[in-house]
């Protein structure tokens, strides 16, 4: 029996406040920062895997709230990405929040270090690349980019 690899579905969740990011940092663990994307050591937006049966809303608003506490009130859908590297794939559907409650607390130490806002014009140096491509889709307004 040959086994065959299987593309996964994941968020990213963009939660903006005065013109802030929020941006995790993940541990610099690869065991500990959980990512078949390799994302150990950098900046992500709140997100991960969609569970079976979830809407894309409903997946963020849990992986937001198990992240960081915060409750999600609106959030819009705004772009896909299609994630590749040598060993996963992954399409990220990349989410919009500017209404929100709470500020974001480490709820996952093993996985994420701190939580920060960021300027949107000043990101940290190591974002991860999921992240940066939602980033990007925002910034040109596009829903896909190649």
């Amino acid at each position: 029996m040959v086994f065959k690899k299987k593309v996964g579905a994941g968020i990213g969740v963009m939660i903006i406040k005065d013109n802030k990011i929020l941006l995790g940092k993940r541990h610099d663990d690869s065991k500990k920062a959980d990512s078949q994307l390799h994302g150990e050591g950098t900046w992500t937006m709140p997100g991960g895997k969609i569970e079976f049966g979830e809407s894309f809303e409903e997946a963020a608003k849990r992986e937001v709230f198990e992240e960081t506490g915060i409750k999600l009130n609106k959030i819009d859908v705004i772009c896909v990405n299609n994630d590749k590297v040598k060993d996963a794939h992954f399409v990220t559907v990349g989410l919009f929040s500017e209404d929100f409650e709470n500020e974001p607390k480490v709820m996952e130490p093993n996985e994420i270090t701190e939580w920060q806002w960021f300027e949107l014009g000043s990101l940290p140096e190591k974002v991860f690349f999921p992240s940066e491509k939602i980033l990007e889709n925002y910034e040109r307004k596009k829903f896909y980019l190649d």
